[in-house]
């Protein structure tokens, strides 16, 4: 076997980076700011909430080039091999302002400025590849994970509306095809080991080669969008001296269906995997689309947020409301568990030393299938559930057949509802008695916690009350009576 690369390769300017003497925990914010002296990326809440850390990552997606923002703050350095990496320093030419600097100044978007290096990549990331032309709500979608306390958002969105909605005409569009070139030549099918034995970032090619680096070291930390890993390093400081990054791993990024099911790769990112679950119903398109922000969803994977275990993430539970399950691997051994069996206790998972998640099999709607996902926080965007609910009801002659109800924020862990389930087995479903003893039912499934988020009373509150929101909605009630304002007025509109 060849030897693993000892360098991380990423290119910056037009020019190929090599960087070997690195800490495998360090983060790509640090290296731009303390390596390279590119102080315009800012720090600001290390966490991946505020963007003033937004960085462009461009890579090659179907051999095709794709700028997507990401926070710099929680991206690991190792995890830019192989990506073109852009700052807000790189976007003026010749001292001529990018058409998002310039439009930012006319509009009078800034004014202490420290938010606004982040602002401006997260812009000039719609401009590369926003919709055309470019919408109010894509404007705020793409600053959902941008935070400015001094000018507000009017100026900034009127910034965005005038300059993002034609074809990308700035010096990055184009150097375009000599850009990836370059990221296609940086694609050497190797494995990457930067480091020693005792003190690596890896990057496996190939799942076999993950597989046994793995079974060698399942002391390892598994790394694939760092947005929750990365906090482990910026707020609690540990020292993670082994990672092993899934990015480059083959195969781990695909999508493919086989029958009535999707197979989603561990290391989909959300944003490649959200139009995917829309199609499947407009509720799952909804509720990827207030998945963290932007940055987030460029960087976080399927398999992550399944692997990581969290009771509160939003994916879990609209998964195991499908009937998902989950593909696991461990030397040469594979395995597949029901999703909903997966979680044990809180942040502890169906998973031996060594042993990581592969796929994730997603089963299709039926025909005659009722889909509902609602996510409840304090705030509408970039916000962690506070009650989490997905459900699948199939109706036949309006008697509900089967049902597989699922919560996040309601337990240590994300939990079917047996009892709501039970209880809505064979009833009318225009039966709005039946509603309410259905959600009456969620007592018996849950003894929620108080915590800063949300008390005890409020999450049992809100969760019968969505229980009995999605068997209103799927009795027939308009969407539009039950929903936040502003929401799309097209869900479920063909029901």
């Amino acid at each position: 076997m060849a030897e693993p690369r000892n360098a991380i390769r990423f290119l910056r300017r037009g020019q190929v980076v090599e960087v070997r003497d690195v800490a495998p925990r360090a983060t790509l914010l640090d290296w731009l700011r303390l390596t390279e002296r590119s102080c315009g990326t800012k720090e600001g809440c290390a966490e991946g909430d505020c963007g003033a850390c937004t960085v462009m990552v461009g890579r090659l997606r179907d051999d095709r080039l794709v700028y997507e923002p990401v926070n710099a703050c929680i991206f690991l350095v190792g995890q830019a091999d192989g990506c073109e990496i852009l700052t807000v320093e790189d976007l003026a030419v010749d001292g001529a302002l990018h058409p998002v600097q310039e439009a930012m100044v006319r509009h009078h978007g800034s004014q202490c400025g420290f938010c606004t290096p982040g602002i401006v990549m997260s812009l000039a990331t719609l401009y590369h590849e926003g919709e055309r032309p470019v919408s109010r709500e894509a404007v705020c979608d793409a600053l959902a994970g941008n935070l400015c306390r001094c000018t507000g958002y009017r100026p900034i969105i009127d910034a965005a509306l005038e300059v993002c909605g034609g074809p990308a005409a700035d010096a990055i569009a184009g150097r375009r095809q000599a850009t990836e070139a370059s990221l296609r030549a940086l694609r050497d099918g190797g494995d990457l080991l930067c480091g020693g034995e005792d003190r690596y970032f890896a990057a496996p090619a190939t799942e076999d080669a993950l597989a046994a680096l793995y079974a060698r070291h399942p002391d390892a930390t598994l790394v694939a969008g760092a947005t929750d890993v990365g906090l482990w390093i910026t707020k609690a400081m540990m020292p993670l001296d082994r990672i092993i990054g899934l990015g480059r791993v083959a195969g781990f990024d695909t999508i493919t269906e086989q029958g009535d099911e999707i197979i989603f790769g561990a290391g989909v990112t959300h944003a490649v995997a959200a139009p995917h679950l829309a199609a499947l119903d407009p509720d799952l398109g909804e509720l990827m689309r207030r998945f963290g922000s932007a940055q987030v969803r460029a960087s976080g994977t399927v398999g992550g947020n399944i692997a990581n275990g969290s009771p509160i993430g939003d994916l879990p539970p609209a998964l195991i409301a499908l009937g998902a399950t989950v593909e696991l691997r461990k030397g040469d051994r594979m395995r597949s568990v029901p999703l909903e069996d997966f979680f044990i206790a809180y942040r502890k998972q169906d998973r031996e030393p060594g042993e990581f998640v592969r796929a994730l099999r997603v089963r299709k709607p039926a025909p005659g299938d009722h889909v509902r996902a609602f996510k409840v926080s304090k705030r509408i965007d970039e916000d962690i559930s506070s009650v989490m609910m997905a459900c699948r009801v199939a109706v036949q002659n309006d008697r509900i057949v089967s049902a597989r109800f699922a919560f996040g924020g309601m337990a240590g862990t994300p939990k079917r509802a047996a009892s709501v389930e039970l209880a809505v087995m064979g009833v009318d479903v225009t039966d709005g008695a039946a509603w309410r003893r259905a959600g009456d039912a969620v007592e018996a499934d849950f003894k929620p916690m108080d915590d800063h988020r949300a008390s005890a009373a409020y999450r049992m509150q809100v969760a019968k009350n969505l229980v009995m929101k999605a068997l209103a909605e799927i009795a027939g009630a308009p969407s539009t009576a039950t929903r936040v304002a502003g929401q799309r007025e097209t869900l479920h509109a063909a029901e």
